[in-house]
């Protein structure tokens, strides 16, 4: 494959995130100039202001895009294609768009890259590893109980550090244009197996409960604030992504990369390893 020339910018949008620090740290490791696109930024981004957008992307060559709060949202689709025609205009060649595995709520925001007329590649993950020691489990397991609506539904987690890696592949070289990746882990787990595999290695006492997408709402509503109609929609998302839908692995990380995707208990000791749940 061809490499891309790493004298242009590359911006790269949520960059204080889990996955957007670690694109943004592999891009500069491997000596490409990157903007970081975040609200405390030196040059600040939003999504939802778009008066940020045209400095942020004067230069760029390519950008990762990470729609928050989430891809499904039903603001994404107009966002992503306004941000993706500016793009264009201001000389963009290449967007590389985080999506998730079956959402469905995604296809809009999907459809707006993909129309952009840019060089374009769609990464549709898996839940993430790192939602149980760097995202929104985190609190609960630390407290020694997830409570989540997934019943007992199969999930191929996938690392944030292999996403990062096909990201930064799918930025830097060509071959990536017009593929749909659909990016898992190397095998099925409950979010049950998930959480006692952390119990396991970390001999604390950790339960998973499954609930209804009624008592979850509540929960993000009183404990976290979320608004009515936000809760509703992360209700929505998530009857969609745990109907069992996902429940297969994919070998996508392997063609990509040529390598195995790393397994779950990995990344719980390596967890461990760098402080968490203590």
């Amino acid at each position: 494959m061809t490499t891309h020339s790493n004298n242009q910018t590359i911006l790269v949008t949520a960059a204080t995130g889990k996955i957007g620090r670690r694109v943004a740290d592999r891009l500069t490791t491997n000596g490409f100039p990157v903007r970081l696109g975040a609200r405390s930024a030196a040059l600040p981004f939003d999504w939802h202001d778009r008066g940020t957008w045209a400095p942020v992307l004067d230069g760029v060559r390519a950008v990762f895009l990470m729609y928050t709060p989430d891809i499904g949202d039903p603001r994404a689709g107009d966002i992503l294609q306004a941000f993706s025609e500016q793009a264009v205009a201001a000389g963009v060649q290449r967007l590389v768009l985080l999506s998730a595995r079956g959402e469905d709520q995604a296809a809009p925001a999907e459809s707006a890259v993909r129309e952009s007329g840019a060089e374009w590649t769609v990464l549709q993950a898996a839940w993430f590893n790192q939602n149980f020691d760097q995202g929104a489990f985190t609190d609960m397991v630390q407290a020694g109980a997830l409570a989540f609506p997934a019943g007992q539904v199969l999930e191929p987690f996938i690392d944030c550090d292999d996403l990062a890696d096909v990201a930064v592949l799918a930025l830097t070289e060509d071959g990536h244009h017009g593929q749909n990746y659909e990016l898992t882990g190397p095998r099925l787990l409950t979010f049950g197996d998930a959480v006692a595999a952390i119990a396991a290695e970390t001999g604390r006492e950790i339960h998973y409960i499954p609930v209804t997408g009624a008592e979850f709402g509540a929960v993000l509503k009183s404990e976290f604030g979320m608004p009515d109609e936000e809760v509703a929609g992360m209700i929505d998302i998530f009857a969609t992504l745990l109907d069992g839908r996902n429940a297969t692995v994919t070998d996508t990380v392997r063609r990509v990369l040529g390598r195995e995707p790393i397994e779950f208990t990995d990344y719980v000791r390596a967890a461990i390893a760098a402080g968490a749940w203590k």
